[in-house]
């Protein structure tokens, strides 16, 4: 005798509500694209058009200029490029993104601090519009008795390009606030990037990176400040960054960001 299916609203393991997208639940706790919704053979007209929009908006911030003025910064603040003349310079060479622009290193004199911030567009200028500001002033206040350099805004800069800079300003330590690369979920996520004795030449095994940071779900702005608070005390403590490094920050869900 062949059994019959089971009745949802009998059955307490069927939800009614979601019998017929069983992917409903999945999407609701993921900004991923699961489960696409479909009509007849192909995903929805809404869906196609969310995703070309997506697409737009990622392409645009990779493209799009730093603006200074959007970050609204308080006291003292220096601007320089790197050798990369324009965007699309920038993205056929990396290279270039590496190293200051003769005008920009003649620009920075050195002095005597522990920690240098740079603010750096990267590959999405718009996380460093949104992102950087408040979480520059985040990093500050949990930073008392630290020397701290003038706030440097970089434009078309590589990871690196922050220990050049940090080094010309005699700064014992470098933090690079930098766009991400975008995606088709978020277009304007942050990565901090630490180094230790920072000077040209520095290794990616030398750097310790906070990633993900942005207020749509992703690690926010608070909790990446006390990561960093705690990667720069044990780099103090050790005088060495990178693989030498651990961050001993408890992980919880506290730090999301709400969506």
């Amino acid at each position: 005798m062949t059994k019959s299916p089971p009745d949802s609203a009998h059955d307490p393991l069927i939800d009614p509500s979601t019998e017929t997208d069983p992917w409903a639940p999945l999407r609701g706790l993921t900004r991923a694209r699961v489960g696409q919704p479909r009509a007849g053979d192909t995903v929805a007209g809404g869906e196609v058009l969310a995703f070309q929009l997506a697409h737009a908006r990622a392409r645009r911030a990779v493209m799009a200029p730093l603006r200074q003025e959007a970050l609204r910064l308080d006291g003292a603040v220096l601007s320089v490029r790197s050798q990369a003349a324009d965007r699309a310079t920038f993205i056929r060479r990396p290279d270039l993104g590496r190293r200051l622009s003769a005008d920009s290193a003649a620009c920075l004199t050195r002095g005597s601090y522990d920690v240098a911030f740079v603010i750096a567009d990267g590959l999405s200028a718009l996380a460093a519009e949104r992102q950087a500001p408040p979480l520059l002033a985040a990093c500050h206040a949990l930073l008392p008795g630290w020397r701290i350099a003038p706030v440097v805004v970089a434009h078309n800069a590589r990871v690196a390009l922050g220990d050049d800079i940090a080094h010309r300003l005699g700064a014992g330590c470098v933090v690079m606030m930098i766009g991400e690369r975008p995606g088709l979920s978020v277009s304007d996520s942050l990565s901090l990037y630490m180094t230790w004795d920072p000077r040209p030449g520095r290794l990616d095994s030398e750097r310790n990176c906070i990633s993900n940071i942005h207020d749509q779900g992703g690690l926010s702005t608070g909790a990446a400040a006390a990561k960093l608070a705690g990667l720069l005390a044990g780099a103090r403590r050790i005088g060495r960054s990178g693989i030498m490094l651990k961050d001993e920050t408890p992980a919880t869900l506290d730090g999301l960001a709400s969506p």
